[in-house]
């Protein structure tokens, strides 16, 4: 096949993937809604889902715009222009720049508002076939959720491949160059995904912590009765927090990896031509090599989606693992093809297939990543029993064991994280002189190949557990619950496993991310080799970006309590002034409670995203005036990325083996539901879950916001 078939092929595969996410968008919809009683509750959670996303994404629109703003003064009338620059004039890098920021932002809040507004609609119709088929309800909540992880990533595809075009047609940058006047497109995407996955993550989990701590140990009635004021509120935080805020962060990952190995790729067929061991494909295919492999990635993921289906006496964890294994299978094929086609040098045949494994190292680490996840956060594992056996003493013993079953939980995902950079880079720089970056990249190019079906079922979790709240509060028959109950189950498990993808992802990407940013300077005419942490200014640097992750988690997680307090006394007050609700003659105010945990949310989202953009730009500008403006931003992402890491995989295991010490409590053992050590249980979830949910999360998000960041407002620094 030509090498110029490259661009049409990735904007024809992510096109195709759009009709796809179209056709099973139509196929959910086409299903049955079920009974009245159900589409009420539906229908509420949808209200307040909407609701809430407008309000939240009118506050993201408007920071986006100043920041728009912002970055287009700064190009174009503080930063002086430079030989060196890809296009002639300030005002060209400033237009290019400020528009791919605001196509990456505007991208992301539709990626996010689609997923979420297809699963919000997909949750009556999986409890509706959960009345008659375990297995029309798994493949109804997984094809829901296959409509925002095919979106998110051909939209991330289709946003990179067609600004690449635009540039190559509209202007006369050298084609190795295009990739440093697009990098505001992950910027603008990661701007998005870190205040959706903060204000979705905050909103849910105050819901959830108000509706447990009133609800179940307070009120002693069980989870998603119709009596708790908070239940809508917290199944609206399901959809907000788990589909919207999981698609903005997944969408920023595609964009910005992309542009990364974009710019990393360009690098190495560049230094290739002139070493005269030029690539068959030249500086444009080896350029668009990740966007290719992610285009086959997309194919597979769409092949596992239709695969998946299981029987009645199954445990539908089996299909949905079936699906993903076809669909790593799959990639690794696709891989092969596009390192063969994209990859070959004549002067180093052997080159394309050691990237080749590059790849498949990629693919290998996000399954361990898979396995690590449900070792620390199923209750078949010892990590969740012990602190489901602590809690036979009460909440502090949980609180201590949940907290070192955390901080003990690093120690696997840092060793597969490093193997695989370790691996990948030494296998790279085997293929060819100085291919070792472009081989980590290569790396987490094949781990992001299956992003498309982790997304899937990532919100497939968040869709089973609403519908399992439609059943129990509109009465379905046991037998139907019992159904959900294990979608539920095994959904709970899905996003778990995709918080250690994600997070697994982001480190791979920031050490991507973080090789194009030297990489981006040495284009812009200051070279930086190494960053020497001895320089007091450098040292000072590295210090506030540690500093910086857990200064952010700690805003994030006094959020989620500040809304939660909110909450609590909301409920209080409902079941005060309506003794009615208890007895079951009144119904609770949903609509009181929804409201004022969105305005709580969306209040308490804005300064720690102010603090984790700010940052970066405050320290690049500052020491600029030392001279050390370029090596000390370096320094901050560095260490901000390997604290974060570190941070965002103790928080994220952490907040799962509590929640599941709970769920193996509820179970039978040690008491069961109601017992003195299910309530303590309860309180190890509850500290857990503004651990899982919000901070974790958004630090998957603030990693790569860092590197985009410093991609993009890279020459400022200089």
């Amino acid at each position: 096949m030509p090498y110029s078939n490259a661009l049409p092929l990735i904007l024809t595969f992510s096109v195709g993937s759009l009709f796809v996410a179209w056709y099973l968008a139509t196929w959910v919809l086409k299903r049955d809604t079920g009974t009245a009683a159900m589409r009420e509750i539906s229908n509420a959670i949808k209200e307040g889902a909407e609701a809430f996303l407008r309000r939240q994404n009118r506050t993201i629109g408007l920071l986006a715009l100043v920041l728009a703003a912002v970055i287009f003064v700064l190009y174009a009338f503080v930063r002086a222009h430079h030989s060196f620059d890809p296009v002639p004039t300030a005002l060209n890098l400033a237009f290019w720049t400020t528009l791919s920021f605001v196509l990456g932002a505007a991208c992301s809040v539709f990626a996010g508002y689609v997923g979420m507004w297809i699963s919000i609609r997909t949750n009556i119709r999986t409890a509706s076939a959960a009345r008659t088929s375990l297995n029309d309800a798994l493949r109804t909540a997984l094809r829901g959720g296959a409509v925002s992880g095919l979106l998110v990533v051909s939209m991330s595809l289709l946003g990179v491949g067609g600004l690449y075009f635009l540039v190559s047609r509209l202007t006369a940058v050298p084609p190795a160059q295009i990739p440093l006047l697009i990098v505001g497109y992950g910027f603008g995407a990661s701007f998005v995904a870190l205040f959706a996955q903060l204000g979705g993550g905050i909103y849910t989990k105050a819901a959830d912590v108000g509706a447990d701590l009133v609800g179940k140990v307070e009120a002693g009635i069980p989870e998603d009765d119709p009596r708790n004021p908070a239940v809508i509120a917290d199944l609206v935080g399901d959809n907000v927090g788990d589909c919207a805020g999981r698609g903005a962060d997944l969408f920023e990952s595609t964009a910005a990896e992309n542009i990364g190995a974009m710019i990393l790729g360009a690098t190495l067929a560049t230094a290739a031509q002139r070493a005269d061991m030029p690539f068959a494909a030249g500086i444009v295919g080896v350029m668009l090599f990740p966007l290719v492999a992610r285009a086959f990635g997309l194919l597979a993921s769409i092949v596992g989606i239709f695969l998946v289906k299981t029987r009645e006496d199954q445990d539908p964890m089996q299909a949905l693992n079936r699906g993903y294994y076809v669909t790593s299978a799959l990639a690794i094929a696709g891989f092969f093809v596009a390192t063969k086609w994209l990859l070959y040098n004549e002067r180093l045949p052997d080159a394309w297939w050691k990237y080749f494994l590059c790849g498949i190292i990629g693919v290998l680490a996000s399954i361990a990543f898979v396995f690590i996840t449900q070792y620390y956060t199923e209750y078949r594992f010892r990590p969740v029993r012990e602190i489901a056996e602590a809690s036979q003493t009460g909440p502090a013993t949980n609180a201590i064991t949940g907290i070192a079953i955390g901080f003990e939980c690093t120690l696997m995902p840092v060793i597969a994280i490093s193997i695989a950079i370790l691996s990948s880079y030494k296998i790279g720089l085997w293929a060819m002189p100085g291919g070792g970056l472009f081989g980590t990249a290569v790396a987490t190019m094949g781990m992001l190949g299956t992003a498309a079906y982790i997304l899937a079922m990532d919100t497939f979790g968040p869709i089973t557990d609403n519908a399992g709240g439609i059943v129990e509060m509109s009465k379905q028959p046991e037998e139907v619950r019992k159904k959900t109950d294990r979608l539920d189950s095994v959904g709970n498990t899905t996003k778990a496993l995709t918080k250690g993808y994600a997070i697994g992802s982001a480190a791979l990407a920031a050490f991507l991310l973080f090789s194009a940013y030297l990489d981006e300077l040495s284009n812009y005419g200051a070279k930086l080799e190494s960053v020497n942490l001895a320089k007091p200014e450098v040292f000072v640097a590295g210090l506030l970006g540690a500093m910086l992750v857990f200064f952010f988690s700690g805003l994030a997680i006094k959020a989620v309590g500040r809304a939660a307090t909110l909450v609590i006394q909301d409920v209080r007050a409902q079941f005060k002034e309506r003794p009615g609700i208890m007895q079951g003659t009144e119904k609770p105010d949903y609509g009181r409670t929804v409201d004022i945990v969105t305005r709580g949310a969306l209040k308490q989202m804005i300064l720690p995203g102010l603090v984790a953009v700010g940052t970066p730009i405050a320290v690049g500008l500052v020491f600029k005036q030392m001279g050390v403006g370029a090596e000390a931003v370096a320094a901050l992402l560095m260490v901000g990325t390997i604290t974060g890491i570190v941070v965002a995989t103790f928080l994220n295991n952490a907040g799962g083996a509590w929640d599941n010490a709970k769920k193996y409590i509820e179970t039978g053992a040690y008491g069961g539901k109601g017992s003195a050590t299910h309530k303590a249980a309860v309180v190890g979830d509850t500290i857990g879950d503004p651990f899982k949910d919000t901070a974790g999360p958004s630090l998957h998000v603030l990693i790569k916001l860092l590197a985009t960041i410093t991609l993009v407002l890279a020459p400022l620094f200089i």
